[in-house]
């Protein structure tokens, strides 16, 4: 019996654009799971790393569940050690192909044939995309829900996502103003991370990111967003959708409502109090702060120097402006 399509909500984004808000916001709706990045690499110890709802990763009865029908459906797994990236297992020849971002097709169509020719892509792949779709299946099975929300945010994961032909992938381009998620990357432990310094790093207490300054935040920013509009031009637009991170948090209630309906469940069972929601979120350390008040960080304003201003602006300036961003 062929088995239905797997339903993926994924979420693209830069890096510290509110991309783990929007997805436990989204998985507070009963019908709807997010654990987080579904790529999940480079959690940690499964002996130090913290799930969301406080429990060690390895003793987690939700992840226990997960392990078990993911071996049930021939899977060795772990969630400190998915295996889900679309790099494990590459060969230096395929790693060098997957590292630049996704382009324009023409581009992409000279990537795929020269990965063609290597035996341990043509391998791998196949093995990636059924271990990545039972691993979506195996969470949706555990919360008894049809849709699962993947937080991942790279285009070039989601390329090979929607390829996947036992997933039915629809996205949402999250987009937040370029001068936060530079500051972001400045200071990653300070605004990419848990309030409690105790908690950073997935429970270890040191955040695993180190600050890589404004230029390189600017840089990522405009390129992460370019990758991703690049792959949403080769889907059906009804299957994508672009939110702002302030909208989220301005106009949290109407820009929910718009965001399931687009996902196809029903807008009334949201629930504004995410944090109080069961969840089991890897990934950023803001899945394990406390508070569920959805205030907009716009520290950028203050914590930001004039030269750094000016240094964000020469890097992404025209494209901030394209985004519907005013200096």
């Amino acid at each position: 019996m062929t088995l239905k399509k797997q339903k993926l909500v994924y979420l693209a984004a830069a890096s510290h654009s509110g991309s783990t808000m929007t997805a436990m916001l989204l998985g507070a709706h009963p019908d709807l799971c997010s654990v987080g990045e579904l790529k999940a690499a480079n959690l940690g110890h499964r002996d130090s790393y913290l799930c969301s709802c406080k429990t060690l990763v390895g003793e987690c009865g939700f992840w226990q569940g997960v392990t078990e029908k993911m071996s049930a459906k021939g899977h060795d797994f772990c969630i400190s050690d998915a295996g889900t990236d679309i790099r494990v297992g590459a060969s230096p020849y395929v790693l060098r192909l997957l590292k630049p971002l996704v382009r324009r097709s023409l581009v992409e169509l000279i990537r795929d044939i020269l990965l063609d020719l290597s035996p341990v892509w043509r391998k791998q792949l196949p093995y990636l995309q059924k271990r990545n779709a039972d691993y979506a299946r195996s969470i949706a099975e555990q919360a008894k829900v049809d849709t699962v929300v993947d937080s991942s945010k790279i285009g070039i994961r989601l390329k090979y996502l929607l390829k996947n032909p036992n997933l039915d992938v629809k996205v949402i381009w999250v987009v937040r103003d370029g001068r936060g998620v530079s500051l972001a990357y400045k200071n990653p432990s300070e605004f990419a991370d848990a309030k409690n310094p105790k908690l950073r790093g997935g429970g270890a207490g040191k955040t695993q990111e180190h600050g890589r300054g404004i230029e390189v935040g600017a840089h990522e920013w405009v390129r992460c967003n370019q990758e991703t509009e690049a792959v949403l031009a080769t889907m059906p637009k009804e299957k994508w959708i672009q939110v702002h991170y302030e909208d989220i948090c301005n106009n949290t209630e109407q820009t929910l409502d718009n965001l399931f309906e687009f996902i196809g469940v029903d807008p009334t069972k949201k629930r504004l109090d995410f944090k109080t929601v069961e969840h089991h979120v890897v990934g950023n350390g803001m899945r394990l702060d406390d508070s569920e008040v959805i205030k907009l960080d716009d520290r950028w304003k203050t914590q930001l120097s004039d030269t750094e201003l000016v240094k964000f602006y020469e890097i992404a300036g025209l494209y901030h402006k394209k985004m519907g961003y005013l200096e």
